[in-house]
Formats: structure tokens, sequence, C-alpha cells
């Protein structure tokens, strides 16, 4: 009896000894330390149902200038490729015969304006001595006459003078609007008359996407009248949609206009773009572009979990839409996204840091 107590006595210590030599492992806090996060939950969102299609960006404005008066080709400012601005001149002719007109011109309203005025100083003085009862009225008619056709032969010589300076604005041909040469049809030395094509060009301003819509979507299509343009890594919408009212064939296809923003960088005539043209409505998870992270050909989130702590979170993205891009695949409705990446990944859970989930 007395062998069993001390050897119960001696596990009793034993075990004792062993509790107070053993360290309690590393334990995470509850709550991730430092102010919440930024975060969104992630929910449906009504946004409009799209039919994608291939189109092709053309320009607006697009226009070939042709010479407005005849001359010699003095100078050529710009080629092929070159940005013109708004009212440049591109192309200047010899203007010798022009300036001699406008000499002349101006020489005949300076005659016509001395005429003018002494007829009407001539009229005044008859008007005077017919008040007066001194001459008679047939001397009053024929100074009348003289005064307004002295008037008259002012103003022609007026429109002579304009006329002239216009003949000496034609020589230098100047772009009607800011674009690009496309063409340059004249060379240096050539001779040129009223209606010869000199440059053509486009304008970057004023673009559209011309698209082929099929027959079995055009009914939805000119219900709802709206379309995007995906290009450039942007989802742009159009300002206004023109379908054409009649199908080509054999296609059986109806062409549309898509009318796009001003002055949209990125974007220019010549390039093939997606369109989505606007069927109906669709339900999308979106996600803002600002919480995406991409890391070589992974494309993730960060999830604030319980406690503040996060997980980072791979997903599958489709097209750019608004501020954001839709989520096809790795996030569910109601989950919360980090909208700062760098804060998130300073609150990776003790789990997710241990799988590298900080990369």
């Amino acid at each position: 009896m007395r062998v069993v107590r001390r050897f119960a006595a001696c596990a009793a210590g034993a075990l004792l000894l062993a509790a107070c030599s053993s360290k309690p492992g590393p334990q995470a806090p509850a709550t991730a330390p430092g102010p919440p996060l930024r975060a969104t939950i992630v929910e449906p969102v009504q946004t409009a149902a799209e039919w994608r299609l291939d189109g092709t960006v053309e320009a607006i404005d697009h226009a070939t200038v042709a010479a407005q008066t005849s001359g010699r080709v003095a100078a050529i400012y710009y080629d092929v490729g070159s940005y013109v601005p708004a009212g440049a001149v591109i192309v200047r002719l010899r203007a010798t015969e022009q300036h001699a007109a406008l000499l002349q011109a101006r020489a005949a309203l300076r005659a016509a304006s001395a005429r003018a005025s002494e007829a009407e100083t001539r009229y005044r003085r008859i008007r005077d001595m017919y008040d007066r009862q001194v001459l008679p009225k047939a001397d009053l008619d024929r100074a009348t006459a003289e005064r307004d056709a002295a008037a008259a032969q002012l103003s022609a010589a007026r429109a002579a003078v304009a006329g002239a300076a216009e003949g000496v604005a034609y020589t230098e041909v100047r772009a009607p609007y800011a674009g690009v040469v496309t063409q340059r049809l004249v060379q240096v030395g050539e001779t040129v008359v009223p209606g010869t094509p000199l440059m053509s060009g486009v304008s970057l301003q004023r673009l559209r996407v011309a698209v082929n819509i099929p027959q079995s979507i055009v009914g939805a299509v000119r219900r709802n009248m709206k379309a995007a343009v995906y290009a450039d890594g942007k989802r742009i919408e159009a300002t206004h949609v023109t379908v054409f009212p009649v199908a080509s064939t054999p296609s059986n296809t109806f062409r549309a206009w898509l009318d796009l923003p001003q002055s949209l960088p990125g974007v220019d005539p010549g390039m093939l773009v997606r369109v989505g043209m606007v069927v109906g409505r669709r339900e999308r998870l979106l996600v803002p572009a600002s919480a995406i992270v991409r890391r070589s050909a992974v494309t993730a989130v960060y999830l604030v979990r319980q406690g503040g702590w996060t997980s980072l979170q791979q997903v599958r993205l489709g097209e750019p839409y608004g501020d954001g891009f839709e989520v096809l695949s790795g996030l569910m409705p109601g989950d919360r996204v980090a909208l700062d990446p760098l804060a998130a990944m300073q609150r990776l859970g003790p789990m997710a840091a241990e799988s590298g989930g900080a990369q």
C-alpha cells in the first residue's frame, strides 16, 4: 500500500514537471491589427446584355482638298502621315497674278471713291441751288443720277477688291480641320487649276465604328439602340447608334455606325475592335479595377475574412465594364474584396502566409 502511494506521488510530480517545462505554441490574435480595411461586397448588378461582333474604326471627317485658283505649286508643307493642325497652310501657290489683280482692284477702288465723293459734292450744291429756285428740276435729276451711278461704281470696286483679296487667299491652301494626311496628289512645280485635287486627309477627332449586324438580332438592337466598343483595354460607350434600314446581300446583315466620343487616345482609323451591341439585360458580378492584383499569369483579389484577415483569391475576369471588370469565376455573391491590395497584403492570415499567398 505504501509502495502504491509512493508511485502515484512520483507520477503526479512527473506530470507537473512536464507541464511546467512545456512552452505554449504561437497563436494568432483573433483580430488583425491596424485600422479596418476598405472593402466592397460583391453583389450581382443588372447590366446590359451584349452581343459581341467585330467592327472597324473609321473617320467621320475625311476629304480631299482641291485648288480654288490657278497657279504653280510653290511649296508643300506636309506629307503623308503628317499631323496637320486645323487652319494650317498645307500647300502654297505662286501668287504673282493674284497680287497684281489685288493692286489693280485697289487702285480702281480709290478712283471710284474719288468720283463718288465728287458726285456727292456736286449733288449737294445743285440741290441747294434748286431749293433756292436758281436751277431747274432737270439739273437736279442729272446730278442725282450721276451721284447714284458713282455710288454703284464704288460698290462694284469694293466687291472687286474683296474678290481679288480672296484670290490671294486661295494661293494658301489651308487644312479644313485637324487631322492626318493620307495622300499627296501634287508635286512642287506643277501647275494647277480650280478643282485640281491637292491633298487628302482624315480627322482623328471624330471617329465611328462600322459593324455588320446579323439579321437574327437586329430587332433587339433597334429596340435598345445602345452599344459599346472595347479597345485599348477600355469599354467605350457609343454616343449614337445608326442602323441602316436595308440589309446587305448576300450576307443578309445590317450595316451600323457607332459614333465614339471625341479625341479618344489609343483608337485610330482602320483598327479592328470588339463591339458589344445591347440586346437586353443580364446580371454580372463586377469588381473594381483598383482591387485587382496581376502577378505574371495570375489574376487575383484579396478577400477580407472574419477578424480583418485577408487571403489571396485567384479569379478569371471578363471584359471591362464601367470602372471595373466582370468576374467570370473565383468569387461568389457576398464576398468582401479589399479595395487596397497593398494594405491587404499586410493582413494575410497565417495559413495564407504559410502557403505563399503574399506573392
